[in-house]
């Protein structure tokens, strides 16, 4: 059996998980896996709340910037690049802890988890529709098929409504029936929830999106635009930067941008919570308890 852990550290946006990620590695001598698929894109910083190099505090992070903001996700692609950074830690003794809020990532990366099979036809069929209809039309109709699949997908995101979709057809049954048990890849995975009272997170959240407009995240977005943004099919519609991209566009006002930041955010937490409240590996513990890190690395060692 492998001795060496292998940590995740889960929870919605806003909960601390990015601190207590580096608390841990430092203590275990271990090193920083992102699980954010916002944080994967080059430049996409203030709006994805990307620790700075100080922050870090010496603990190395791997996998950030390694995309350029045309590039469109894929959890399969992901799944081979963490593995990489999970075997080549655990090789030299240090344990990875994977940190972020991207549940399907995290599932990809550290669960028994194979994805399923494309159809090209299908594939562009369905993208044809979603250029006309739109997500939200597609949304309705993965709800009314999955339910299940519907309430952990955006519905501005016709990239995983297509995918949801095109699975179900080719399956012949749920989108959520392919995702696996909850069986770990790696023998020795401890899952860390951060648990947080709703209002409580609905505060910080609103307080992170004035501190991203006072750290100038309206020019990231502006520099980003000439990089291909709005062109990029999975970072154009990221938090915060679809908002801010329809400012840009006269669209919205700035105000009506930064609104629709924190309420779409307050919407993607509670989406996130929910996952991760149906994994029964998540060892929940409070986002301020003043021996959160003590605790957690109680519950490691354990």
């Amino acid at each position: 059996m492998n001795a060496v852990p292998v940590i995740a550290v889960v929870g919605p946006t806003a909960s601390g998980k990015s601190d207590l990620g580096v608390a841990l590695a430092r203590a275990l001598h271990g090193e920083v896996v992102n699980a954010d698929s916002m944080q994967l894109y080059a430049g996409m910083d203030v709006g994805t709340a990307k620790l700075t190099a100080a922050e870090r505090r010496g603990v190395p992070h791997h996998l950030l910037d390694i995309w350029p903001v045309t590039r469109t996700a894929n959890v399969a692609e992901y799944q081979t690049l963490a593995r990489v950074e999970a075997d080549r830690l655990i090789a030299r003794g240090k344990p990875p802890v994977f940190v972020g809020g991207s549940g399907l990532y995290l599932r990809g990366a550290l669960d028994e988890f194979e994805f399923p099979g494309t159809d090209g036809v299908l594939r562009e069929r369905l993208e044809a529709e979603l250029a006309v209809v739109g997500p939200y039309e597609l949304h309705q109709r993965l709800a009314a098929q999955d339910p299940q699949a519907a309430a952990t997908i955006l519905p501005s995101n016709g990239r995983r409504i297509v995918r949801a979709l095109e699975v179900i057809e080719l399956t012949g049954g749920l989108f959520t029936a392919t995702l696996p048990e909850h069986t770990d890849h790696y023998p020795r995975t401890v899952h860390l929830g951060l648990d947080i009272d709703r209002p409580t997170l609905d505060q910080r959240i609103a307080l992170r999106v004035d501190r991203m407009w006072e750290a100038g995240f309206v020019q990231e977005v502006r520099d980003l635009e000439p990089k291909g943004l709005r062109d990029g099919l999975t970072a154009s519609r990221a938090l915060g930067y679809a908002q801010v991209l329809r400012y840009l566009s006269g669209e919205w006002t700035e105000e009506q941008a930064k609104e629709e930041t924190i309420r779409a955010t307050k919407r993607f937490a509670r989406r996130q919570d929910s996952w991760f409240r149906r994994d029964p590996r998540v060892q929940w513990l409070r986002f301020d308890r003043s021996d959160l890190v003590a605790t957690a690395l109680d519950r490691i060692g354990s």
